[in-house]
């Protein structure tokens, strides 16, 4: 059985991998959704993330999707008290920002799509500073006060603002900030690396990062000459071009190799291994990408193995 991660200073115990919802009702229809949240939670698997903007990006769709395929699920499972769910408030068509209506107003509409009472994580999606630090945790404060938010945290979001916030929160006695979601991966370490880090190691968040896999390029499948048909080969093949990023495949095939382990799992274990990381985000379309994710939560890199991918990444 899997050792459960405790999220910051919360409550929550987490299984070391998030399963990411973006791609539920837009890669994923309903029913590969459903299959791929059995088979995550088949392996021990609890911690849900989703946000109630995915997915708005695709056409004929108006943001929630991912939010509403969650919560039929949850319902034909009845297995509501198992799943940790996180969601995200600012980024919906209908309910953009931070001002403290618009915070309640798209928690209650989160609320109705996931078909459920509470929500046991929710982020501020993306910060914004012309809202007051004062403004926003009031406004998640009452929710959680109203019994209708278990814990807040935040993403992207400064170090200035983030730690504004905690202190805010602190001095007030309010509720306050336990996780950060984090952009961080091998070929992305310096959008949180350095002060981002800092604070959240000084307050005692736990970091959640997201593009955990740099949108597939840490998967090992773009190679030089290769076509990957993906929604989003674009983004992950531009890091080929990169002496980086090929310094970090080279050094990701050298260890997967040792563990007999897919490059998906090494990646995602030099994650889980960095201070503060908790569990970090992947998402899968099909029931065949799960394997190489979950098995991050078996896989225990050694000291060398994590110095030599941490000096490719460089």
């Amino acid at each position: 059985m899997t050792a459960l991660r405790t999220l910051g200073s919360s409550d929550l115990e987490v299984f070391p991998l998030s399963l990411g919802g973006n791609v539920f009702g837009w890669t994923a229809d309903e029913a590969a959704s459903f299959a791929v949240l059995d088979a995550y939670t088949a392996a021990g698997g609890n911690f849900v993330d989703t946000a109630d903007a995915y997915s708005a990006w695709v056409d004929g769709n108006s943001g929630g999707e991912s939010e509403t395929v969650i919560g039929r699920w949850v319902k034909a499972r009845g297995n509501r008290d198992d799943v940790v769910i996180a969601t995200k408030v600012s980024q919906h068509p209908e309910f953009p920002g931070l001002s403290s209506d618009n915070i309640k107003a798209a928690a209650d509409a989160s609320l109705r799509r996931l078909g459920t009472d509470h929500i046991d994580l929710y982020y501020t999606h993306f910060d914004k500073t012309e809202v007051p630090v004062e403004e926003i945790i009031g406004a998640l404060d009452e929710l959680v006060k109203a019994g209708k938010v278990r814990h807040i945290a935040a993403s992207n979001i400064s170090p200035e603002r983030l730690q504004e916030s905690l202190e805010f929160s602190d001095r007030e006695g309010l509720a306050r900030y336990v996780a950060l979601q984090p952009h961080y991966n091998l070929v992305s370490r310096d959008t949180y690396e350095g002060a981002l880090r800092d604070v959240a190691a000084r307050f005692g968040l736990a970091a959640v990062p997201y593009y955990s896999l740099a949108s597939g390029f840490l998967t090992g499948k773009y190679r030089p000459g290769t076509t990957v048909e993906s929604a989003r080969s674009a983004g992950a093949a531009k890091h080929l071009d990169t002496e980086r990023g090929r310094r970090v495949l080279t050094a990701l095939d050298e260890v997967a190799q040792a563990h007999d382990a897919q490059v998906a799992t090494v990646a995602l274990a030099w994650l889980a291994a960095q201070p503060t990381v908790a569990a970090p985000i992947a998402s899968a379309r099909t029931t065949e990408q799960l394997p190489a994710l979950l098995a991050l939560a078996d896989l225990e890199l050694t000291s060398t193995e994590i110095a030599k991918l941490t000096s490719a990444s460089a």
